[in-house]
């Protein structure tokens, strides 16, 4: 299934270096506004090290990881629901992402620019918040006028659907983003078609310097009080830092860096784990010696859904699933001997799939 984040904030506050960190796809990065205008598109690898396991027992031709797409965004300003700066073409931008990751600058720093000209972590991040919100609320001001027309047939349904309509509405002119709204799936899908901005998942991201990795700061704790209540992560990552190790060759060389900084893991893949976590994904595979690789689906699929992420074919003609536990993988080292030791499940349409499955399917079509 192909996923998409997209990497939002104002100006010049590491979202392009981010960027280049997680991608080979070099995006230009400058110290004034607008640098990025049309968004750059990065497919990562998502690293995973259950897939080296596989591939030490199966030993394939190929191996093929998941992926990820990232997308650099072009930095937002206070009046872009209007069209200030490239408000528009922003807006339209973050419509087709999965979730979004809200770079925030925590750090001070006289060489870089800022575009308010002072560092305030909760005032930027307020300001993209009000212009997402101004967007949104454009957009259910206009679902809202066609339905209004309709409830004045009396329309019981109709008129539950303008009814929860105008709460979302309410709780955008209160200045609260969609998705802290409390509601049911049945009342979330009447704004499904909307996509609307602030309904996303979002991680926050504390972009600090070298000091700020191992020490709180208070624009850091300003930033944490004010999304305590948002049931959103905070990261918190020193970009410099991040795109100086993705410069490194050998994954060795990065260890060592990582080590120097009192690390264990890279901020970027945090910023993975999380952004998996935060639109509940999993990850099961398929070994051969031809291929092994990791496929994404959301958890709590079924096995029918887990094979329509290989092929269209694979869920219309689903007859089973052969499933392997990898732990049993590691004991038994061979699918001839996993099958004597009777690890290898045969399940039906019903089964769902867990996170590291190791599984093949049987099918007709």
């Amino acid at each position: 299934m192909s996923l998409k984040c997209g990497i939002v904030g104002l100006p010049n506050v590491g979202k392009s270096t981010l960027f280049n960190a997680l991608s080979n796809n070099k995006a230009e990065v400058a110290n004034f506004p607008f640098c990025t205008i049309e968004p750059n598109v990065g497919v990562i690898s998502v690293p995973d090290k259950r897939l080296d396991i596989l591939v030490n027992l199966v030993n394939p031709l190929r191996v093929l990881p998941t992926t990820f797409e990232f997308v650099d965004i072009a930095g937002l300003v206070k009046g872009a629901s209007k069209g200030e700066g490239l408000g528009n073409q922003f807006l339209a931008n973050i419509r087709e992402v999965d979730a979004l990751v809200h770079v925030v600058r925590c750090f001070e720093d006289d060489n870089i620019v800022h575009v308010a000209n002072v560092v305030n972590p909760v005032a930027d991040k307020e300001i993209i918040d009000t212009e997402l919100q101004l967007r949104d609320l454009d957009s259910l001001e206009k679902k809202i006028a066609k339905v209004e027309k309709s409830a004045k047939s009396g329309d019981s349904k109709v008129k539950s659907e303008l009814e929860t309509l105008l709460l979302f509405q309410d709780a955008l002119k209160a200045g609260k983003n969609i998705r802290q709204v409390k509601t049911d799936e049945q009342e979330r899908k009447i704004i499904e078609d909307l996509k609307l901005l602030t309904d996303k998942p979002v991680i926050y991201l504390a972009n600090v310097n070298e000091s700020g990795l191992h020490a709180d700061n208070k624009k850091l704790n300003d930033l944490r009080d004010l999304v305590k209540n948002e049931n959103a992560e905070i990261i918190v990552m020193c970009i410099a830092i991040e795109a100086q190790i993705a410069e490194l060759e050998s994954k060795e060389d990065r260890e060592t860096f990582l080590k120097e900084y009192g690390l264990e893991i890279s901020g970027l893949d945090q910023l993975i784990r999380a952004t998996y976590s935060l639109l509940n994904l999993i990850t099961y595979f398929t070994a051969g010696e031809k291929e092994v690789r990791a496929w994404t689906i959301h958890r709590g699929w079924k096995a029918p859904q887990a094979a329509g992420v290989i092929h269209g074919d694979f869920q219309k003609g689903f007859i089973r699933a052969e499933v392997i536990k990898l732990e049993d993988y590691q004991k038994y080292k061979t699918e001839s001997a996993i099958k004597q030791a009777g690890k290898l499940h045969v399940e039906g349409k019903d089964y769902v799939v867990e996170d590291g499955d190791v599984m093949h399917f049987r099918f007709n079509v």
